[in-house]
């Protein structure tokens, strides 16, 4: 499955939750990663999401997609992809 994950995470724990995603998605811009992953995969981010992040105070919304969708960038890319497969 492909993923898009944007978060809003308190400073004190930004840190942590980017250092954590780009272990295993590609960070496309501040607080945006996407990636093809596995189900096993999905399931262990969330579940150490859940444990990085204060869930009465920060937000992690995340978008799953059968396969990669289209992307077209306007403007600068901040961290360009390149050929995925």
């Amino acid at each position: 499955m492909y993923v898009l994950i944007v978060y809003d995470v308190n400073v004190k724990r930004v840190n942590n939750v980017k250092k954590f995603l780009r272990q295993h998605l590609h960070w496309v811009q501040n607080s945006v990663f996407e990636g093809e992953i596995t189900k096993a995969e999905f399931e262990r981010i969330k579940a150490t999401l859940r444990e990085l992040i204060d869930e009465d105070e920060d937000s992690v919304v995340i978008y799953r997609f059968r396969s990669m969708p289209a992307r077209e960038v306007i403007g600068v890319e901040k961290n360009p992809m390149g050929d995925v497969i």
